[in-house]
């Protein structure tokens, strides 16, 4: 088959909040390659994930349909259901050559994570890399035979939440970056797709020493945050992640507010272990990383000739509270940093280059856009919404749909 159709460089943060790229007004942050990616497509201001937790939200965004059709409602769930079709299936079968590196996240993925008909002839998987998940998975070989580096001993005297951690010359995001553009580099008369999942940035907030120390946790952004949050929040504690086991402070305690110092006039969290600022600082510097890294994908597909025929798709599964009304991590939350996630696409030549749509839109449009883009035409049973004539000037950019659908449904299992 002649390479006709244009491949597809699919890449998906984990956790990754909407306001965390400079070129869509965060001063804060460094994020060049992601910024040069808004320069030449379309940046959606205001896309919404359809959970704010990973397996539905992937499955959303996998599958074109929302969670109250396809059941994948938690985390944690034994397998994902056979009669559901993914994207990359779909591609695969129309001639596609596809790629998984990273994370999949559509079932439980402790030690493995059981495989769906998922179309990936490629399928290099790697999960949560913690010393009680050291092996297993692809990462671990390539720490062990290509770096010479013991996984358990590299993460062992890590610390768990929010310090300095694994150096970026080891790091999964690193490992992500290089198994991308060996795939984009091999020789092939098809089309290819490859989906880059990367863990961060997901908590526990350990950036690598070198991108930590660009980022002084004074000089951060202050969470949003209002006295009356506190309070709130003991509505939910029976269901919500982070108060339903509150003596586990790494990832369960609120972040309690105090007056701020340090020249700060607003309402800060306390300077303490769990301090927002502290946390915001190993977020944003995990970020500037898989910058990095992404540039090094998007300089592979310029060397190999490859730019121009490729449609690059950046965004999140879902976001991530940094403090904002005294919560970290995520949750039975629907606050914009939780399910507001960055989503930009590129298409030289194809879609309309340096377009910021204020359009409500949903990750669930993203597979029948990519359908839509292949030529392939969006199936009956997904029920996203294209955003091809969006992208091509064919209709109003700022309009697409009047009204997002977010849901729960006891997505952290029990």
């Amino acid at each position: 088959m002649a390479n006709t159709r244009p491949n597809i460089l699919w890449y998906c943060s984990d956790q990754q909040r909407w306001d965390t790229i400079r070129a869509l007004g965060n001063p804060h942050i460094r994020t060049d390659a992601i910024d040069a990616l808004v320069a030449s497509g379309v940046a959606f201001t205001h896309a919404y994930t359809q959970s704010p937790i990973c397996t539905p939200a992937r499955a959303t965004f996998l599958t074109g349909r929302y969670p109250a059709s396809h059941h994948v409602y938690r985390n944690g769930n034994a397998y994902f259901p056979a009669h559901e079709k993914l994207v990359t299936k779909r591609l695969a079968e129309a001639g596609y050559d596809c790629a998984l590196v990273g994370k999949l996240h559509l079932a439980a993925a402790k030690h493995y994570e059981v495989r769906t008909d998922d179309g990936y002839r490629l399928f290099h998987w790697s999960h949560h890399p913690t010393p009680d998940q050291a092996y297993g998975h692809d990462y671990e070989n390539w720490l062990k035979h290509e770096k010479k580096v013991d996984p358990q001993e590299l993460y062992a005297n890590l610390n768990y939440f929010c310090g300095p951690g694994v150096p970026t010359e080891y790091h999964q995001t690193t490992w992500c970056s290089e198994m991308a553009m060996r795939f984009i580099s091999e020789r092939r008369d098809r089309p290819w797709m490859i989906s880059v999942n990367p863990f961060d940035p997901h908590g526990p907030f350990d950036a690598p020493p070198e991108y930590l120390e660009r980022y002084d946790p004074a000089k951060m952004p202050l969470p949003r945050f209002r006295d009356s949050d506190v309070e709130r929040q003991k509505a939910f504690a029976a269901i919500d992640q982070q108060t339903k086991q509150p003596d586990d402070p790494r990832v369960r305690k609120t972040i309690k507010p105090v007056s701020a110092d340090g020249g700060h006039d607003a309402i800060a969290s306390a300077r303490n272990e769990y301090d927002a600022l502290d946390v915001k600082a190993n977020y944003y510097a995990m970020i500037e990383q898989i910058d990095d890294q992404f540039a090094r994908i998007m300089q592979t597909l310029r060397d190999t000739g490859q730019l121009e025929n490729t449609i690059v798709v950046y965004m999140s599964d879902h976001g991530e509270m940094l403090g904002d009304h005294g919560l970290i991590l995520k949750g039975c939350r629907f606050f914009d940093g939780l399910v507001r996630v960055p989503l930009i696409l590129s298409w030289p030549g194809q879609f309309q280059a340096g377009l910021r749509s204020d359009a409500l839109v949903e990750t669930v449009d993203v597979a029948p856009t990519l359908m839509d883009a292949c030529g392939l035409g969006v199936p009956p049973e997904m029920q996203g919404r294209s955003l091809l004539p969006l992208m091509r000037g064919e209709v109003d950019p700022q309009v697409h749909k009047k009204a997002v659908v977010c849901e729960y449904r006891e997505a952290m299992g029990g």
